[in-house]
């Protein structure tokens, strides 16, 4: 089975805004999703009922706070740093829950961000990154957590967990 993937959903005007900057900036040939804060990259397909479990509690937390931070170049694209550590805390909770089916990439994740460039020449990501350092600071909510499944580029929507009000 294809791979799950877990994602924080940010508040409407925090994800208008990056949407906004990833079609702007993401070659569109490669742009297949909108904004996200990956969590975890490939967890296996066949614990989509164990993955959705965790998901549903995790969710039972108010909502965490997060900042959108800076921007960080990745040398060939532009991410912004997500500072949220009630939801680095969460995730640290979930990678517990995980732990046996989790991948190196999943396993050693200690910092979140959501990325606006990629796959383009390091220059074109200097250019951007240069432009976008003076975006002031955007405090945000994580107001979901999703749960996809990962098909070879796009991403089909499995499940949407709403923190409690």
């Amino acid at each position: 089975m294809d791979p799950l993937v877990v994602t924080a959903v940010l508040d409407e005007p925090a994800q208008f805004r990056l949407n906004a900057l990833r079609r702007r900036h993401f070659p569109s040939d490669r742009n297949h999703l909108d904004a996200h804060v990956t969590l975890f990259h490939a967890l296996s397909g066949e614990l989509e009922t164990q993955v959705a479990a965790a998901l549903t509690d995790a969710a039972r937390r108010e909502p965490p706070e997060a900042v959108v931070g800076g921007p960080r170049l990745l040398g060939r694209g532009v991410a912004f740093r997500i500072d949220a550590p009630d939801l680095l805390a969460l995730r640290a909770d979930l990678a517990r829950t995980f732990d046996p089916w989790l991948t190196r990439q999943d396993r050693g994740k200690r910092e979140l961000h959501v990325t606006v460039q990629n796959k383009v020449s390091p220059q074109h990501a200097r250019d951007l990154h240069a432009a976008l350092s003076g975006e002031p600071l955007e405090r945000t909510a994580v107001v979901a957590l999703g749960l996809w499944r990962y098909r070879g580029g796009p991403w089909e929507p499995v499940a949407t967990f709403p923190f409690a009000p």
